[in-house]
């Protein structure tokens, strides 16, 4: 085996299997996941923050103009937890932290 070939595979094996999956409950791929949310949460004036996960379950504030919009729960649970659900099958739900 070269050099290279060494390298190739060095570099292509993950040091764990649980970082390089990007649909597993990590702190990492929930930030991730809103992240692609957060652009349409900024356009009305809002934000989300993750403030703790215990289990599968996933505990977030809205910040900004979403803290206190009429439609927060809507956002909450069919914008967030729907799309972090999809992302990462193991959230079983998200839940609202004041």
């Amino acid at each position: 085996m070269t050099t290279a070939e060494s390298s190739a595979m060095e570099t292509s094996v993950p040091a764990s299997a649980e970082a390089a999956d990007p649909r597993a409950l990590t702190l990492e791929n929930v930030e991730r996941a809103l992240d692609e949310l957060r652009p349409y949460l900024m356009a009305d004036g809002g934000n989300v923050e993750v403030v703790e996960m215990d289990g599968p379950i996933v505990k977030v504030r809205l910040q900004g103009a979403c803290g206190s919009c009429p439609s927060s729960t809507m956002t909450l649970k069919m914008g967030i937890e729907r799309k972090l659900r999809e992302a990462i099958p193991e959230v079983s739900e998200v839940v609202q932290v004041l």
